[in-house]
């Protein structure tokens, strides 16, 4: 799939230096294009990252209610003005922009829906704020889904989620995928010694955006009945109520802030478990991430990760709200953690962006 790839200029609001799913996906699938020989120009809001030839930031201005965003000037610049195909990773500022580009090429355009932003609506204000914008941005959503010939989604179950928001423009799941060459089991000693975590007791962990609407008290409310210590890596605006409430509960809890993505691999590999209660995830790459360096991950079954977390053979389910079964779920992962392990390794090569790509081009070169 080397030969004749098309020309593709992905438009995203969220790009590098910050860390997220987002950002993560879109800068994978452009490294991954372009190594394989094909042309995926991003263009992203303008900020302190410094762009290669192939990264084309425009004018942009801080987001007021989200720190570490901001919000482009819709706009296309002239070096993605020659694509085959516009992808469009947001259906607002930059999404937006991909689609009059694509208009005015008369070229297809393909929109993943990576967030449902109506579950970050909490952000902008009071309740009676949070139930209009929340309205409004699931109409524009779904305004702007129909105007693409395709729309792709992490998940089958976020599949549905946009079908129920009245959509009517073909939709397909597509994972992500997570770079199975970074990714990988490696030593995890190294790292437990420098962040000085012990080596006595199980070490149970979450890497990602320390947001309210990722539940992630629900750990350390999981956490107080087991004899674990519990590592977060990364921030967010609900890292000091997380703090406060691990010293309220008594649980050894360490909070290693962010974590460069050079070292992701050695924080997955010391892990005993990942522990994931979000259940607003459209794929949850992090819990994949730490699969592809064998270990497992005890999570919610809502959401994405109904289908991420393979229940009994990558890790284990709770159901929503279930703290008992949260904190069994980390149990029988702990006591399983050998076996499943193995399971995370068989998988790599299924849930690696190399196959996302494959996939990808396919579905680029059936609109063409």
């Amino acid at each position: 799939m080397t030969e004749d790839l098309p020309t593709v200029a992905a438009f995203t609001d969220s790009y590098l230096p910050t860390v997220n799913g987002v950002t993560y996906t879109v800068s994978t699938w452009h490294e991954e294009y372009q190594a394989r020989g094909g042309s995926m120009p991003v263009v992203y809001p303008r900020s302190d990252h410094e762009p290669d030839e192939t990264e084309h930031p425009v004018s942009s201005l801080p987001f007021p209610f989200y720190d570490g965003y901001r919000m482009a000037i819709p706009s296309a610049p002239d070096e993605v003005r020659d694509a085959d195909v516009v992808h469009a990773h947001t259906p607002f500022a930059l999404g937006l922009a991909g689609w009059r580009l694509a208009e005015q090429n008369d070229v297809p355009l393909v929109a993943t829906y990576h967030t449902p932003t109506a579950e970050y609506a909490t952000y902008v204000g009071p309740d009676a704020v949070t139930g209009a914008v929340r309205r409004a941005s699931e109409r524009w959503e779904r305004w702007f889904l129909d105007r693409a010939d395709l729309v792709l989604t992490p998940s089958e179950r976020t599949k549905e989620d946009v079908r129920d928001l009245g959509v009517e423009t073909p939709v397909e799941p597509l994972p992500n995928g997570v770079d199975t060459e970074r990714f990988r089991p490696v030593d995890g000693a190294a790292f437990r010694e420098r962040h000085d975590l012990p080596t006595d007791r199980p070490l149970v962990g979450y890497t990602g955006r320390h947001g309210y609407e990722k539940r992630l008290s629900d750990v350390l409310a999981a956490a107080e009945e087991l004899d674990v210590t519990v590592a977060f890596g990364g921030d967010g605006p609900a890292r000091d109520d997380l703090e406060a409430e691990a010293e309220r509960r008594d649980v050894d809890a360490r909070f290693l802030g962010f974590l460069d993505r050079d070292d992701l691999p050695a924080f997955y590999s010391a892990l005993d478990a990942f522990a994931f209660p979000s259940p607003v995830e459209t794929e949850g790459l992090v819990a994949l991430e730490a699969n592809a360096c064998g270990t497992p991950v005890a999570g919610v079954n809502a959401g994405a990760l109904s289908e991420t977390i393979l229940d009994g053979e990558t890790g284990y389910h709770y159901e929503p709200g279930n703290l008992p079964g949260f904190r069994r779920a980390i149990r029988r992962t702990l006591d399983e953690k050998g076996r499943l392990g193995e399971n995370c390794i068989a998988r790599r090569d299924d849930i690696s962006v190399g196959r996302a790509i494959d996939n990808l081009v396919e579905r680029y070169r059936s609109l063409l």
